[in-house]
């Protein structure tokens, strides 16, 4: 891509390759279910410091901050991490709910190959560099191995109908992001995601997980929304079910694609609250400061997307730190446990020809085309992409304190999905486009956009335009698995970047305090 030693694309590359670009198709001539292959090969990122400023004095813990102002500064246990995950079916589980309130018990099913297991929780966070503090243990309990599952022929949608294990006590633990870890007295492990949601964020930041997104690309039963049990698209599952556990180590999209923000925010003690992509109701949105998409967030209910937009309108900012965000249009149905996503074959979807609104196609698809940039200002494009991140904007308030100046690159930083402005769709206008990145989508030059833009509402917005930023913050440390090639210089300037705007957002409408966009579309797009 012309990069030089010193990590900057020359100029002639850049404007070369600027002058060659189109507007593109989403895809490249890649299938969809390619697409499920290329966000699943991430691997887990290795721990360690996150570079930031040193921190604030501890709150005094008389004045009852919020849980996660104090929870950072607890002693954490680095013995979270699993060390042997072993066959498949050595252990594994899944809970009855995706999220409980605080309090409010959850039941879990596990099932597993050795006689004897035990069930711990993990709350994840800061806690001085340890990622996770231990908040219960179960005591050893009886093994047993439950079956595969049932499939339903019309859908393709498989349930384990598991009998109940045990119940997990939550009764004291503070609203945030948890990991149940199943280990069996044969020594492997498993992971059982689980959120103690926020029933209100008012002043607060929002981190929403895509529990959807697990689900869509859960493999677990041979079936997801991606592949069928031959392997095929086509063989696919129209519906996913919850009631699965999830493949490989159990929680790899959070641990991919949210952990590291989740350990960031908690370390910079700004107000959060937590929550899912299934359970964004006025009522805990009201009045958030900010609201924060994590890594990979593409499966959106019509739902969501109001209630995202209605705050936006609010004076709540929104910020989207993925690619293919707000992309899928699902239906929640089964009480909360089944999604229904029939994408291109949405003819098939019961709802058409009845209700257009919630056909489950893509969103600027037909037969209710709502393309995602009238939210996020940004455009999903297409993948595999691989490519340099280039700030084209290094005054912004959003890189203060980072050093780049324009053109400046970070190697790998695009992929392996990405967004872009594409000024022929519904977009919020004036938009900042404060990097802009060239790239291959397989054969087809194009761009990566990162951009910014606020409402009347004085709300910022922004959206990264990369999938891998998340992952970013976890990159380059000694010893650590490569994440894409990214290094250590990277994981500052994305760490910096982010710390900014979780601050900032934090404070309110960032329109009343930070400098307006800069309308800069025209000098990229015609």
């Amino acid at each position: 891509m012309g990069e030089n030693d010193g990590g900057r694309l020359s100029r002639r590359t850049f404007l070369g390759v600027v002058a060659a670009a189109g507007a593109g198709a989403t895809a490249c001539g890649a299938s969809a279910a390619e697409e499920a292959t290329r966000a699943g090969a991430a691997g887990t990122p290795a721990s360690g410091p996150l570079l930031l400023p040193s921190q604030s004095p501890s709150p005094d813990p008389a004045a009852s901050p919020p849980p996660t102002r104090y929870e950072r500064l607890r002693p954490g246990d680095p013995a979270w991490r699993a060390r042997s995950y072993g066959p498949a079916e050595a252990i594994e589980g899944y809970c009855d709910q995706v999220s409980v309130l605080p309090g409010h018990p959850v039941e879990l099913r596990v099932s597993t190959t050795a006689d004897r297991y035990r069930v711990t929780a993990y709350r994840m966070g800061w806690y001085g560099g340890a990622e996770a503090r231990r908040v219960w243990r179960s005591e050893w309990l009886p093994g047993r191995r439950q079956g595969r599952g049932d499939i339903d022929g019309a859908t393709r949608t498989v349930h384990a109908n598991w009998r109940r294990s045990l119940m997990v006590p939550t009764a004291g633990w503070p609203e945030g992001a948890y990991l149940l870890r199943l280990d069996s007295a044969k020594g492997h492990q498993r992971y059982v995601p689980l959120i103690v949601r926020s029933t209100d964020a008012t002043g607060r930041t929002l981190l929403v997980h895509a529990a959807a997104t697990w689900q869509a690309y859960n493999q677990w039963g041979g079936y997801s929304l991606y592949y069928g049990k031959d392997g095929s698209y086509g063989a696919r599952s129209l519906a996913v079910s919850f009631d699965r556990p999830y493949d490989k180590n159990g929680a790899e999209k959070f641990l991919v694609y949210e952990r590291g923000l989740v350990v960031l925010a908690e370390r910079l003690g700004v107000p959060l609250a937590y929550t899912t992509g299934l359970d964004l109701t006025p009522e805990v949105m009201k009045g958030a400061a900010a609201v924060v998409f994590l890594g990979h967030d593409e499966y959106w209910t019509p739902q969501a997307r109001r209630q995202v937009t209605r705050a936006r309108d609010a004076g709540s900012n929104i910020a989207f730190l993925g690619a293919n965000t707000c992309y899928r249009r699902i239906r929640i149905e089964n009480r909360g446990r089944l999604i229904v996503c029939y994408k291109d074959q949405y003819a098939s979807d019961p709802m058409y020809g009845r209700r257009p609104a919630e056909v489950t196609a893509d969103f600027r698809s037909a037969p209710a085309p709502d393309p995602e940039s009238s939210l996020t200002g940004v455009y999903y494009d297409g993948f595999p992409a691989d490519a340099p991140y280039v700030v084209t904007a290094p005054h912004h308030w959003l890189f203060e304190g980072t050093g780049v100046r324009r053109d400046d690159a970070f190697p790998h930083l695009v992929g392996v999905e990405y967004d872009r402005v594409t000024p022929s769709v519904p977009t919020p206008r004036p938009i900042e486009i404060i990097a802009h990145s060239p790239l291959m989508c397989g054969n087809r030059p194009s761009f990566a956009d990162s951009a910014y833009y606020t409402t009347p509402s004085g709300a910022g917005v922004f959206a990264t335009g990369t999938m891998r930023w998340v992952e970013a913050l976890r990159a380059g440390y000694p010893g650590g698995p490569q994440l894409h090639g990214m290094d250590a210089r990277t994981r500052k300037f994305v760490t910096r970047t982010t710390a900014n705007l979780l601050r900032a957002f934090a404070r309110g409408p960032a329109g009343e305090h930070r400098a307006a966009p800069r309308d800069n579309v025209h000098a990229f797009y015609a």
